[in-house]
């Protein structure tokens, strides 16, 4: 088991992964990931490489069932970034073309096997 100092530093870095991950859904621009500065697109790229250097730090230090419970937020992290990709594809296609109402799947045709 680890020491309560590394527990400790461990919990101070997820409070921080957990502020950045709300900093990154917070400032999504109306065109996407569209930055208006590089140093907005570098700033968003520190913090994402930041969430993923805090899940290999834990892969080391965290008991079996405390792993779990990252992999969770780890998903619910993922499902977020999902939610933003579609917002952000939304967006682009609402410019050029009628904007096709959520849940609705793409037209499907049949193919002929022979």
């Amino acid at each position: 088991m680890s020491d309560p100092d590394a527990l400790d530093e461990l919990r101070e870095r997820l409070r921080a992964t957990q502020e950045a991950a709300e900093r990154i859904a917070g400032t999504l621009p109306p065109q996407g990931w569209a930055a208006t500065s590089e140093d907005a697109r570098s700033e968003t790229a520190a913090e994402i490489q930041a969430l993923v250097g805090v899940l290999h730090a834990l892969r080391d230090l965290v008991p079996d069932e405390l792993w779990e419970q990252v992999r969770e937020i780890a998903r619910q992290l993922l499902l977020l970034l999902r939610a933003l990709l579609d917002l952000v594809v939304q967006r682009l296609g609402a410019e050029g073309a009628p904007a096709r109402p959520r849940g609705a799947g793409p037209d499907l045709q049949d193919i002929p096997i022979t």
